[in-house]
Parts: C-alpha cells; structure tokens; sequence
C-alpha cells in the first residue's frame, strides 16, 4: 500500500495528538500541584500594607532679569513667568509635587515602615489603609544608609506584619511583594530569589536580596514576603533602563532595617559603630603570599591613627577572619558587622598575622557622619629625570627623590612605578609607591628600585607577587600576575 505524504502527515500528526491525550493530564497535574498558591498569604497579610502619599514643597526657580526691550519678554509674560511687579521682582511661588510608595504596619498602635527616600523633604505624609481610612503620619526618623523610615500613625488594634528572618532564605525561593506600583493600590506581584548579599554601587552597609519580582515606581518601602507569610525584606530599587520592571529589584533585608527602625524609635536617629581600619578584598593569591590557606577575611590595609584599631594594636597586613566568633568571609561583611554593634562595646577580633591566630580585644567607637569617603588626595608626581627599562613583570621602576619622598610623608623606603608597560594582571598604575613585598606572610621593605627588580627576577616564570602599595592617600594590598598579549 502506498502512502501520499498528506495521508502520511495526517497520520503522523493523529498519532501525536493519541500520545499528547496521554501524557499530557499528567504533565498538567504535576505542574498544578508544584505551582504555589498566594490566595491566602494575600488575604491574611494584604491589611498590614498600607498606601502612603506625599506632599513636597518646592519653589520654582526664580526667572533670569529680563528687559522689557527684550524679545523674551512677551514670550515669559505671556505665560506668566514674569512676575507682575516686574522682572527679578517678587517672591519665588511655591509649589506642591505628589509623589506615592508603600509601606507597612508594625505594630497595633500605628507604628509604620517605609523607606527613606519616599518620604524625603515632605511636607505631609498620608497614609491609606486596606479599609480606606486616612490618616496624616508623623515621620518620627528616617536613616538614608539603610533607605529606612519610620512613620506613626494615631490609630489602634491595626493589622500588622510577622517579621522574618532573611538569613534563611533561599536563592530560587517563591517570594511576593504587596504595594502600590504607578499608584494601583494593594497590589500583589510574585517571583523568586535571585541572589542574595548583593552589593550596590556607593552602598556597602546593606546586603541587598536580589529578586525578580516585579517592581515598579510606588513599589518602594512596601513589604517582601516569604511563602509564610513573613516580612523578609523592603522593596527598595529596581534596575531599569525604561523607568519600570527588568526583572532585576533590590531589597533591604528586614533584620537591617529593623535594627535601624529600633533606633529611630527609641532616640530618632541611628547610631553605627567603627574601629579604624581600611580594608580590602581577599583574594587566593593574596592569602597564599600572606601564608592563609583559604581566602577567607578582610585584609586590612591602612589604620586610622589613634583609632581603636590602632589602640589596639591592629596593623596593616592583618586579616580579621572573626568579630566575636562571627566568621568574616569576605571583605564586604566586615563593615556590616561592624557598623551593626552599638558604639562602647568591647568585641574581640579573631586575627591573622605571619602565620599566627590572635585575638585582640577592641572598643568600637561611633562613625561620624562626616567619615568615610572623604580623603583629600594629593595631586601631582614628581617626574623621573631618567626613565628606566621595564622589570620582568612589566613595571618601569624607580627610586623616589627626596621632594617625592616628603610629599607622600615618607622616611625611608619605597619605589616609584613610573609606567606599566605591556600587559599585566592586577591593580596597579603609574605613580603607585610599592611599599613592601610580601613574601610567606611576612612583609620586605622596598628599598629601590634594584632591590625590587632582583627579587622579580628570581622568581619562577609566570608566579605572582604581592605588594603594599600606596595610591596617594590610599594604601592596599596588590597581587600582580604577568599576562599575556
């Protein structure tokens, strides 16, 4: 018997459709049953969201002095910019902007969180509940570091939240969010845990959970939850080249926000603690030139004069693995922890330092609002009369003269990097003084340019080598590898 190709394709596409008959009722029932089901998280946590509105005072920029002669004039009065006693006269009119966002209640006794940047600068606050009811809130303190604020309300016996705990969530993990995107109040928007710790551009205090639940403008200071029903974090920023949702939101994790909302509620303001160190990442080649076997800690590389680091004897070339047995993983974590302990209280510091453990006891001292990025630093190099041949890594180095020496407040000691030439892997410029050569843990002193260029040449083809290095007023760690072209 023969076939056409239509019979065949009929019969192709009949037998496909008898196995999808099949396969498919089971297929769908897997899939329903792994889906998660918000009905009830919604209806049981939906009332402690709450809608908040926001009124900004502004004035408007006060028009340029224009002449009558001029042929702006009627342009500008004819739109009402010239004020009507005459140009550059008159007081700058006020005006009032509205801007919206979420939050959420805390307590029965009307005690909100939002975050900082929804109510910045306002001048009324309005906050809508679930039912409808309106009330004007108070902000009693907002801490723009964690982008968190806290609002009262004069109410009683309010829906309020669970806190969670962000520590136990999972990448992958069904998380929802509950707010008010482009003002459509109480809405609900789900997704899944993207990363967590994240570290945002100019931001280090905050460990931000990354999601891709949809979040958009009116989104901000309202709640994230887990599938129990529990507040793990504040929606807080989207990445977005539209203005709307990429499928990349950031929120704050609700252990540091609540740490800020405690203090803002016992005393209005926030209070972090520091030691007085500068520090740097890590890395494996790093922690094999100081002799660690995992690259595990914060490797100090600077010591705030008569801060309580250096009371304490802390030094550059230390890596803190431990605060009070609280391991340190990463760089990162470090100021978090540190920031979180209340100034006055005496921590111990688990530290490495030439291939030996310590533990040092330290006071932690409060962080000012003016400390931080805020080092002046020097400009101008002094130039080499005579440029020298590149090193075997690359590095045209050279002795540093005495102006130079004075300039960088430094005795004795150190080599100048003059230019990089080639390809080579790492952190380091022309004009970087090295400092010292780290080699098993211990620090050598670059003396000159000779010294450092001999030992370069002694090691084995393609190996790495650690320098201190100073950048202006910054001094770090450096682990340089030749690369390829």
């Amino acid at each position: 018997m023969v076939f056409s190709l239509k019979s065949f394709a009929t019969a192709l596409a009949s037998a496909v459709l008898v196995s999808m008959s099949f396969v498919a009722p089971s297929l769908a029932q897997g899939r329903a049953a792994g889906l998660p089901d918000f009905t009830e998280l919604y209806e049981l946590q939906g009332p402690a969201v709450v809608s908040i509105d926001v009124t900004q005072k502004a004035k408007r920029p006060r028009v340029p002095e224009i002449s009558e002669d001029d042929p702006f004039y009627e342009f500008f009065k004819r739109f009402g910019q010239i004020p009507r006693n005459g140009p550059g006269g008159g007081q700058q009119r006020e005006f009032e902007q509205q801007s919206t966002g979420s939050g959420f209640i805390i307590s029965p006794d009307g005690y909100i969180v939002t975050n900082a940047h929804v109510v910045d600068d306002a001048s009324e606050v309005t906050v809508r509940l679930s039912d409808k009811r309106e009330f004007v809130a108070k902000v009693i303190g907002s801490d723009t570091r964690t982008d968190v604020s806290l609002l009262k309300i004069d109410a009683k016996d309010l829906p309020r939240v669970t806190i969670g705990n962000p520590d136990k969530l999972k990448v992958g993990e069904w998380v929802v969010a509950i707010g008010k995107p482009f003002g459509l109040e109480n809405t609900m928007t789900a997704g899944i845990v993207s990363a967590k710790g994240r570290d945002l551009p100019q931001e280090n205090l905050v460990p931000f959970i990354q999601t891709d639940v949809a979040i958009n403008p009116g989104n901000s200071g309202g709640p994230l939850f887990n599938m129990k029903g529990e507040v793990v974090g504040i929606n807080s920023l989207i990445y977005s080249r539209t203005g709307g949702y990429m499928g990349l939101a950031f929120a704050v994790p609700i252990d540091v926000a609540m740490n800020a909302v405690t203090q803002l509620r016992e005393k209005g303001r926030v209070t972090r603690g520091r030691i007085g160190v500068q520090i740097q990442e890590l890395t494996k080649e790093a922690a094999d030139a100081f002799g660690l076997k995992q690259a595990n800690g914060a490797l100090v590389n600077g010591v705030e004069p008569n801060g309580p680091a250096a009371k304490a004897g802390i030094e550059s070339g230390d890596i803190i693995t431990k605060v009070d047995n609280r391991d340190v993983h990463s760089s990162t974590e470090l100021p978090r922890i540190i920031t979180s302990i209340r100034p006055g209280t005496k921590i111990s510091l688990t530290v490495f330092r030439k291939g030996t453990t310590k533990e040092i006891p330290v006071v932690v001292a409060e962080i000012k609002d003016d400390q931080g990025n805020n080092a002046q630093r020097r400009s101008g190099k002094a130039q080499p009369k005579e440029k020298a041949k590149p090193n075997r890594l690359g590095l045209v180095l050279s002795d540093l003269t005495d102006e130079q020496r004075k300039e960088i407040d430094q005795a004795t000691g150190g080599v100048l990097v003059e230019d990089v030439v080639g390809v080579v892997r790492g952190n380091v410029q022309p004009g970087d003084v090295i400092l010292a050569i780290i080699q098993k843990g211990q620090p050598i002193d670059a003396k000159s340019a000779q010294q450092v260029n001999d030992y370069l040449a002694k090691l084995d083809k393609g190996a790495a080598v650690t320098f201190q290095v100073r950048r202006n007023d910054q001094t770090f760690y450096t682990t340089l590898k030749p690369g390829t072209e």
